[in-house]
């Protein structure tokens, strides 16, 4: 029996050694705090702007808020971008590193903010090395596991952001009520991720993959200096990431495809998702019971949800590919909108439709480390991801902009939330025009 037939009769996680398992751990966890760090904000933003404004300006606390969560968001941006070109030039490993250990300095660093301006250019900083993050981890796990176990190896790498949201609810939970300076305790904890950098240079290696592509571009890049011919993958190699992935037709056109489809999943979640607590507990408001509670139970259903989506898609795109299963998660996204949003009134059943629909709404994100690095050859696969994955929240961040706008003109949640569900007809449409790659060796 071959070794690839032994491999395929055994459960698909005694195949995996060492560096593979934990090449995974590292990258779960850079997400996971990723996610403390992005929650802690939501959760302490209002806190925070009580001690650094006047008095007299806290009726503005919302501008501020969404400002510096806006400002987050837009460094994420900026930094995913950032991050998929370092990571191309850098190595998938040493831009991890350099990634957690910036967002865990600046996150530290936002406790000692004075006022809300230094807060909100703290936060656009830990944006940009959050953004960073996630397309190190989505390029080295693809390019250390098995193509055939691929999808579950970025999937269980996902999840890791909604756990990461779990953190900081629980933590927030024992720390917010230590007084005024509770938020910058928060902050301070935030630190802590800077450890895993010494434990990621230990015990991870780095892609085998951009190791031999890495010396190739070296070498191309060098007689490209001293003025030799080069034939045509040479130039390839030698171009700036960024502009050879829109220079040659088939990884345009793949970016171009995967951006509208990454552009309804992101603006789906920040234009519905963020209003689903808001929305149950306005529901259990209006029969007598506390607001706060339960919008606080719809967010973990909600979330609880997200995670269960996320490792799911992993496993059922590696048994039915990745096309269809994205399309699954972009129609479940679609149909359960008005479910939970016009389907019932009944406290239960809306916790029940708020998991179901974190897990099709949220859990969607999970195509994109788990198609994206299988369409883009390795020179350019972190680029690739990084701008798919990143470029659209500079459209969505507006999204809770006009959900609230539309929430304002049609008196309530649910006809806007219907409206911004349209976004996911996007996302099935385009679809079907990228390749299926379940299975398939990475491009090289």
């Amino acid at each position: 029996m071959s070794d690839t037939a032994i491999a395929a009769s055994q459960p698909w996680y005694r195949a995996l050694n060492r560096a593979q398992w934990n090449t995974l751990v590292a990258s779960h966890l850079g997400w996971l705090f990723d996610g403390y760090e992005t929650y802690a904000v939501f959760l302490t933003v209002g806190v925070a702007l009580r001690e650094l404004l006047d008095s007299s300006q806290f009726a503005q606390i919302p501008v501020y808020a969404g400002t510096i969560v806006a400002l987050t968001l837009l460094g994420w941006g900026v930094g995913g971008l950032i991050g998929g070109v370092l990571a191309d030039y850098l190595g998938r490993k040493r831009t991890m590193m350099l990634a957690i250990l910036a967002y865990s300095l600046v996150t530290g660093l936002s406790a000692f903010a004075w006022d809300w301006l230094s807060f909100a250019l703290l936060r656009f900083l830990v944006g940009v090395a959050i953004g960073s993050e996630w397309v190190t981890g989505a390029s080295i796990v693809s390019e250390l596991w098995p193509d055939r176990v691929r999808g579950r190896g970025v999937a269980l790498m996902q999840c890791g952001l909604g756990l990461g949201f779990f953190l900081a609810s629980l933590i927030w939970a024992y720390v917010g009520g230590m007084g005024p300076n509770a938020w910058r305790y928060m902050f301070l904890l935030g630190v802590l991720p800077a450890l895993l950098t010494l434990w990621v240079r230990r015990t991870i290696p780095e892609s085998a993959l951009w190791e031999r592509v890495n010396d190739r571009r070296r070498a191309a890049v060098e007689r490209k200096r001293s003025g030799a011919v080069l034939h045509e993958q040479e130039q390839a190699l030698a171009r700036f990431t960024l502009l050879d992935l829109f220079h040659e037709r088939e990884p345009r056109r793949h970016a171009l495809i995967a951006f509208m489809m990454s552009l309804a999943t992101t603006f789906g979640f920040w234009g519905i998702s963020t209003w689903v607590p808001q929305y149950v507990g306005a529901i259990a408001a209006s029969t007598g019971l506390t607001a706060p509670t339960w919008a606080g139970f719809a967010g973990m259903a909600f979330n609880a949800g997200a995670v269960a989506g996320y490792v799911a898609f992993g496993f059922l795109a590696d048994i039915w590919g990745r096309r269809p299963i994205t399309m699954l998660y972009f129609l479940g996204a679609l149909a359960l909108v008005p479910v939970l949003f016009l389907g019932t009134q009944d406290l239960a059943l809306l916790l029940f439709a708020a998991a179901a629909l974190g897990w099709f709404a949220t859990g969607q994100y999970s195509w994109m480390p788990a198609w994206l690095p299988e369409l883009f050859p390795t020179h350019i696969r972190a680029t690739a991801a990084g701008f798919v994955f990143n470029a659209p929240r500079f459209i969505a961040c507006v999204g809770p902009l006009i959900s609230g706008k539309l929430i304002a003109t049609f008196g309530g949640y649910s006809q806007a939330a219907l409206a911004i569900a349209a976004v996911y007809i996007l996302g099935l449409g385009a679809a079907p025009f990228l390749p299926e790659t379940r299975g398939k060796p990475l491009p090289a």
